[in-house]
């Protein structure tokens, strides 16, 4: 039987048990797809990365992100805590890292305090593409809120992407605080439209200035609500950008606080010229350390 091992760390947080939890599987050469997913299965994270060889030398790897269900072509937060990981075990000279996922190329920017990775920052491998628009009341009916707590004055309910897809809408602070999702209702709205292309996860934000609170619930993969969500919050940063006229946008955006797991992601949109961009970043703190015998 062979020996991998893993380590875990919250992510977007500078407090140990803040954050989103990931698990890295530093070296997955000898993991096959099932086996991936089922200790992704076991840990019971949001996601888990395996760390694999890039297929292009000129790349630092190939990362490969699961949930409980399945695999993902892009995810923030496994992005930015991955590269936490590698750079650290590493010893990565450099402060620029780059990740092959199935979405795309993932560009990581480093930074560091007396030669310590202290953050990451991760550009979303995708320019911001819009999808179907989804009515306030079925948003509503599947956050468990009144639909008067859909605030539609800047945009409808909207599927996003800069390489993974979110519904993105914008409620009221209360909306946002007492939302509940109702998995039977998120079921409804995933049949109802093919637009969705299979996948219904729910990023809510309430808004003051560039300070946002947020909520991200995906109920049908297993994640009831995750405390931070990095490729939720790329492409509300590219939504918001895309609304406001501007040439480039920061954003604070504060979730898992409802969870008691604060977090808080650093977003950024710019435009270029494929499109508008976005970027995420945080800072990490190293928890567990383990081994996996398969």
């Amino acid at each position: 039987m062979a020996e991998y091992s893993f380590e875990t760390v919250d992510v977007f947080t500078d407090q140990r048990f803040g954050g989103n939890p990931l698990a890295v599987f530093h070296d997955a050469r000898g993991i096959s797809d099932r086996d991936m997913q089922r200790l992704a299965a076991e840990l019971n994270l949001s996601e888990t990365t395996f760390v694999l060889p890039p297929v292009d030398s000129s790349n630092t790897n190939r990362v490969r992100i699961f949930n409980r269900n399945h695999e993902m072509p892009f995810a923030g937060h496994p992005m930015v805590g991955t590269a936490f990981v590698v750079a650290r075990r590493t010893k990565e000279a450099g402060d620029t890292l780059r990740f092959e996922v199935p979405a795309g190329l993932v560009t990581v920017r480093l930074t560091r305090r007396d030669g310590e990775v202290e953050g990451v920052v991760i550009e979303a491998p995708q320019p911001l593409i819009l999808g179907v628009r989804i009515p306030a009341e079925e948003i509503a009916e599947s956050a468990g809120i009144a639909t008067s707590e859909i605030v539609v004055s800047s945009h409808v309910p909207t599927l996003a992407s800069v390489g993974n897809t979110y519904v993105i809408a914008e409620v009221t602070e209360a909306g946002l605080d007492s939302a509940l999702p109702n998995l039977a209702h998120f079921r409804r709205v995933l049949d109802s439209h093919p637009g969705l292309n299979g996948r219904f996860s729910l990023y809510l934000y309430s808004r003051r200035g560039n300070s946002l609170s947020a909520r991200m619930f995906a109920p049908i993969v297993g994640t009831w609500e995750d405390p931070a969500t990095g490729s939720a919050a790329t492409p509300l940063a590219a939504l918001l950008l895309s609304l406001s006229g501007r040439e480039r946008e920061r954003y604070e955006i504060h979730q898992g606080v409802k969870m008691g797991r604060p977090s808080l992601l650093l977003a950024e949109a710019w435009r270029a010229a494929d499109g508008i961009r976005a970027s995420v970043g945080g800072s990490c703190v190293p928890v567990l350390r383990g081994l996996a015998t398969l």
